[in-house]
C-alpha cells in the first residue's frame, strides 16, 4: 500500500528489547470531496501514526512539514478506553520512505527583500 502525507511532528526513535530501534512519526493525509447536491468542497484530514523499523538514522530527516511517500501495510489498533468506550487508531507499518519535499527551516527561508531608500527621505539629496 502507498500513502502520501506531511509529517505533523518531528520523528522520534525508541529503543525496544533486543537492542532494536523503531522510528515513530505521524502524518496528515488531506482529502476533499463535494457532497451530492452541493457546490462547496469539504476538506477532511486523516492522521496516521507510522512506524519504521529498518534504519533509525532516517529519523534526522523526518521533520515536521516534510512531505513523504510511504510504502507498507496499514494496521488498526482497537481498544477499550478508561471511559468504557471503544477507541481506535490507524498505524502504518512502513517498509520504504521516499522524501518528496523537505521541511523548510528558518535558515532556508528566503531572505527578506532589501528596503529601497526613498528619495524623499533626505530632501538635500534631490537632483534639482
Amino acid at each position: 500500500m502507498e500513502i502520501t502525507g506531511r509529517i505533523v511532528k518531528d520523528a522520534s526513535v525508541f529503543k525496544v528489547k533486543q537492542n532494536r530501534e523503531v522510528v515513530n512519526f505521524s502524518i496528515a493525509v488531506n482529502d476533499s470531496y463535494k457532497p451530492k447536491g452541493s457546490t462547496e468542497t469539504k476538506k477532511i484530514v486523516t492522521y496516521i501514526d507510522c512506524s519504521y523499523w529498518l534504519s533509525a538514522g532516517l529519523a534526522q530527516w523526518l521533520k515536521k512539514g516534510t512531505l513523504v511517500q510511504l510504502f507498507g501495510r496499514i494496521g488498526l489498533n482497537v481498544y477499550i478506553g478508561n471511559d468504557a468506550q471503544a477507541h481506535g487508531s490507524l498505524t502504518f507499518h512502513t517498509s520504504d520512505i521516499k522524501i518528496l519535499v523537505f521541511a523548510q527551516t528558518q535558515n532556508s527561508a528566503p531572505a527578506p527583500a532589501l528596503k529601497k531608500q526613498e528619495e524623499s527621505e533626505n530632501p538635500d539629496d534631490l537632483p534639482f
